[in-house]
């Protein structure tokens, strides 16, 4: 691959592009709103100045990034490229009327991928003309530090589509995984309501506070996380010790296939979380500032420290 289309401009398409960018390959920015390009196109621009004065980027890759990215709102682009990563409002019926729009644009072995966050993938391969050249390519952000992408397989998705979007990450420097059958939510969000579900029903019950709930994480589980993943930590710990703990605990976990009340009931209060000054938390003093770049500071160490050297 070398010519990739990236549709939607917003914060993860013009991430995107730009880390493709900055890997030398050819990258179209497309989107149906003239000021969201001219957005992304400052953004990028001001992202890729803050890597050249830190040293990340020297001034030749950081003109080299610059100049690989064109921006668009003509559809006509569709009709010369590699690879559609779209990247559009998460939206199952706008998602399929745009692939059936540009898979009547591309090339046959044009390669169209979704970055969706968990809708189906065989339902938007239905819109699709030749859906074997579709799949799922499900991105985390920020995507410049976060190494995951989910790979997710469509009952009609080839091999050889498969295998490209896997070379395409590897060749980025990202951490690929498989998902070979199409599941809402793939593994990771599944594996986060999971969690999540559990930790709203220990704090509807009274078990634990929130703020305690964020604490197990970050100081216990999220740690040991960063290091080894589950099935590590129980070959560690001993397949025979987390046969017997699971045995007497799954039946005590929460089973609910509805979200708890400590969140419908904030939502339905309008209690959003940062974007609205509370959620759990109150943010009303600007606290939803400081704790983003608290995030990003403590990730972007947490990334040095384990893998800026693989």
């Amino acid at each position: 691959m070398h010519h990739l289309i990236i549709a939607g401009s917003g914060t993860m398409g013009a991430s995107m592009a730009q880390i493709f960018a900055s890997f030398d390959y050819k990258v179209t920015l497309y989107d149906i709103k003239a000021e969201a390009l001219e957005a992304a196109r400052e953004r990028i621009a001001k992202n890729v100045a803050i890597l050249t004065e830190s040293g990340e980027f020297d001034a030749a890759r950081g003109q080299r990034t610059l100049s690989n990215i064109d921006y668009t709102t003509d559809n006509n682009c569709f009709k010369s490229c590699d690879a559609v990563i779209e990247n559009i409002v998460e939206n199952l019926e706008i998602k399929r009327r745009f692939y059936a729009e540009i898979s009547q644009l591309t090339p046959d072995d044009t390669v169209i991928a979704s970055n969706t966050s968990g809708l189906s993938i065989n339902a938007m391969a239905e819109a699709v003309r030749l859906p074997e050249r579709f799949i799922g390519m499900h991105w985390f952000n920020p995507p410049h530090l976060i190494l995951l992408v989910e790979i997710i397989r469509g009952d009609h998705t080839s091999d050889k589509t498969a295998q490209a979007i896997y070379d395409l990450c590897l060749a980025i420097g990202k951490k690929p995984v498989m998902v070979n059958k199409d599941v809402l939510g793939f593994a990771a969000n599944r594996l986060q309501v999971a969690l999540f579900r559990e930790a709203l029903a220990l704090v509807d019950q009274g078990v634990v506070s929130p703020e305690g709930i964020d604490d197990v994480m970050k100081y216990g589980l999220g740690f040991r996380y960063a290091c080894v993943g589950p099935m590590e930590i129980a070959d560690l710990g001993g397949l025979d010790v987390w046969n017997h703990v699971s045995s007497y605990v799954a039946p005590d976990l929460c089973a609910e296939n509805v979200m708890p009340a400590s969140i419908t009931e904030r939502v339905e209060r309008g209690e959003l979380g940062v974007k609205t000054g509370r959620g759990f938390y109150d943010y009303s003093a600007g606290q939803g500032e400081e704790l983003i770049k608290e995030r990003d500071r403590k990730m972007i160490a947490i990334f040095n420290a384990l893998y800026r050297e693989e």
